[in-house]
């Protein structure tokens, strides 16, 4: 077994890989996270409309790279209420320097989320 994802925590961002809906390649983007255990949290500021969700819509498998260490999983968009709450509020205690300054994101942001494979 490698690095337990949940060590990677305090890291600043990880680097989503998924296959395109169209052109069948990888794409890999930068993006902020946070871990609840095994799932890992991000909010898609442009919703559904983003490519990386349009393409793990499409195609649920993804890679994680987090700090060099590459994890596998399935993503989903979050749908439940409570889910989508505990996203949005660990990700911004996470990443919000000044208060208030990330409230429109948190609020109109789509939760993504990915089952890590451990």
């Amino acid at each position: 077994m490698g690095v337990d994802p949940r060590s990677l925590t305090d890291e600043d961002f990880c680097y989503l890989a998924t296959v395109g809906r169209v052109t069948g390649r990888t794409h890999e983007i930068e993006i902020w996270f946070a871990l609840d255990g095994y799932t890992l949290y991000m909010l898609s500021g442009g919703r559904d409309r983003s490519d990386w969700v349009r393409n793990l819509c499409h195609n649920p498998e993804v890679t994680v790279r987090i700090s060099g260490e590459r994890f596998d999983g399935q993503a989903r968009v979050v749908e439940g209420i409570e889910e989508a709450d505990l996203a949005r509020r660990l990700l911004v205690e996470k990443y919000e320097r000044e208060p208030g300054s990330l409230a429109n994101w948190r609020r109109t942001a789509l939760p993504v989320a990915v089952d890590l494979t451990v």
